[in-house]
């Protein structure tokens, strides 16, 4: 293959999942059901949401768009992976790459940012229980989500464009599942310190400094209740945030593991399984983790399931 050819490369291979041959048709099922689990709890948590006035709070107005964020994220990446296990075609378009690359970061950020607004929303709710209406107003509400959509937006736009001048005139194959970004950039025979300082800048926006603002709010929290120490505040504490830090700990123990570990602990087959916990775990246990902890919840699926059976009777 000549330079020139190498350099307009329109197609790149994901080496995939590292499962043996004979036990791809188990993985593959494995993997569908939990696809269908990840969107059919999350969409039953958006039903809920919906039709039950008693959740219609800040809480669960945040929580019914990391529903739709949780469905959206695991749309990126698995449905490809399900259709690369049952046809063997590994190829993917370069087009279609770089918009797959773009649609992870921008969910990826966008779930990082949910999760730190639901942390920020109990802290007020237990700190200052008095202005919580104040200061978590609707239109409050409205803007942080929508300033959420922004930022991630632009984030994943820099780092697509960014993307999307390199030239690519090494190899073509992917040692991932999906079209990673840090795997990309290891292909390109182009300059990418750029694509590396923007992947670190934004890392400590999208990641880091909203993993600070999380740490803080909880320790806040816990000062708080420290203060009036009763087994009834922290039994309350527990059950308003139980379910929240539940969460933070799946997803954001994964991208330690996967981006903060030594490297010698960092082979390709662990970055695979980590990639694997926040983009297909993670989004597949929200629904349960926020339906079994969360009384509201339940209580608003025992109504749901009332109305059916007496409409059906």
């Amino acid at each position: 293959m000549t330079r020139q050819n190498q350099s307009s490369m329109s197609h790149f291979l994901l080496l995939g999942l590292p499962i043996p041959p004979e036990q791809q048709g188990v993985f593959f099922a494995l993997f569908l059901g939990m696809y269908l689990t990840t969107v059919l709890g999350n969409l039953l948590i958006l039903l809920l949401i919906r039709l039950d006035s008693r959740l219609h709070t800040p809480m669960y107005f945040f929580l019914s768009h990391l529903a739709l964020i949780d469905v959206s994220f695991s749309s990126v990446t698995v449905p490809k992976t399900l259709m690369d296990m049952h046809t063997q075609d590994q190829s993917i378009p370069k087009a279609e790459c770089i918009s797959q690359t773009y649609f992870f970061i921008h969910f990826a950020d966008l779930d990082s940012f949910l999760i730190t607004l639901m942390a920020y929303d109990r802290y007020v709710a237990i700190c200052h229980p008095l202005h919580y209406t104040t200061i978590m107003s609707q239109s409050v509400c409205v803007m942080l989500v929508a300033g959420s959509w922004v930022i991630a937006c632009a984030c994943a736009l820099l780092h697509t464009l960014l993307l999307a001048r390199l030239s690519f005139c090494a190899d073509n194959i992917i040692p991932h599942f999906f079209c990673d970004l840090a795997a990309l950039l290891k292909l390109s025979c182009s300059d990418t310190s750029l694509n590396q300082w923007v992947i670190f800048t934004a890392g400590l926006t999208a990641i880091m400094l909203p993993f600070l603002c999380i740490l803080v709010s909880y320790g806040c929290i816990g000062a708080t209740i420290l203060r009036v120490p009763s087994t009834k505040s922290i039994c309350k504490a527990l059950s308003t945030c139980g379910s929240h830090l539940s969460v933070v700990t799946l997803y954001y123990g994964a991208i330690i593991g996967l981006y903060f570990l030594p490297s010698s602990n960092n082979t390709n087959d662990n970055n695979i399984i980590a990639s694997l916990m926040y983009t297909v775990v993670t989004p597949m246990l929200n629904p349960f983790i926020y339906s079994l902890r969360n009384k509201d919840m339940k209580g608003a699926l025992r109504k749901l399931l009332s109305k059916k059976t007496y409409s059906s009777n």
